[in-house]
């Protein structure tokens, strides 16, 4: 599984940076959140959020496949989306506070 996460972290890594998407620097907590994709791919076969419950359709959750839809609106609000995978670089450098970021996907989406 390690090397998974590692591939996945730097093929990502290698994507989001230049659109100024960071990971975290808290590494322990990014490489948990890139182990739960891997597992949610394995298990629903597209990389929904590791931070929210899936139904395993892919066209209802369509709108939580990482990179979510909020994450955009989450880390220009906040600095962070909503699990912490994907920071500003402000964050990262703490010189912006590190807020609880609110879950922004509508209760209707909810698959309970």
């Amino acid at each position: 599984m390690t090397e998974k996460v590692n591939a996945l972290y730097e093929m990502l890594k290698k994507v989001q940076e230049p659109k100024g998407y960071y990971f975290s620097n808290d590494s322990e907590r990014t490489f948990e959140l890139l182990a739960a994709l891997i597992l949610n791919r394995d298990r629903y076969g597209y990389m929904c959020c590791p931070c929210r419950l899936a139904s395993g359709n892919r066209e209802a959750d369509s709108d939580i496949i990482c990179p979510c839809i909020y994450r955009t609106p989450d880390v220009k609000e906040y600095g962070s989306c909503y699990c912490n995978l994907y920071v500003s670089q402000e964050w990262n450098d703490g010189a912006i506070p590190h807020p609880y970021v609110p879950e922004r996907r509508p209760p209707e989406k909810f698959p309970y």
